[in-house]
């Protein structure tokens, strides 16, 4: 009941359909070359197919394991995080996570960044459904085009 009542009022995992990152605006000489950029942020968008399977297998590996695997949710990371959080409980240790790739496209593209309960399970339930809407392959599109890697830039490109 609780799940369902936080659900009601999600956006629609349509909505990646509709997504265009922020774009450079480039300006060229009349002879075609390249004069200036002006952006606040730099991105360029990579289909999938442009993307190397090296740089690919590396954020899998690095952010989720079973990417290919799992339906959004990966429920032994969670199941793992939830035991080593409880076991770290009081020792100043930083929290484990067990985001899967869905989930941050979910929290990135759909949600806010608060920090709650409520939050996880709206990412968890938005998640579901981008899995069943999407192919993992354009949920990794999406992911790779949007992460932050520091100072700026945005996605893989």
């Amino acid at each position: 009941w609780y799940v369902q009542d936080l659900s009601k009022d999600l956006p629609s995992e349509q909505g990646l359909n509709a997504y265009e990152p922020p774009v450079t605006t480039r300006v060229y000489a009349t002879d075609g070359s390249l004069m200036a950029e002006y952006a606040r942020e730099r991105r360029l968008y990579l289909p999938i197919q442009a993307i190397p399977d090296m740089v690919k297998n590396a954020f899998i590996s690095a952010e989720d394991k079973n990417f290919f695997t799992h339906p959004g949710i990966d429920f032994m990371a969670l199941g793992r995080a939830i035991a080593t959080n409880l076991r770290n409980l009081g020792t100043g240790r930083r929290q484990v996570g067990a985001s899967t790739i869905t989930q941050q496209v979910a929290k990135n593209f759909l949600l806010t960044n608060e920090r709650s309960i409520d939050r996880k399970i709206k990412e968890a339930v938005l998640s579901l459904r981008i899995e069943q809407a999407y192919s993992k392959n354009k949920i990794l599109e999406l992911y790779l085009n949007e992460i932050f890697l520091g100072l700026g830039s945005y996605g893989v490109a």
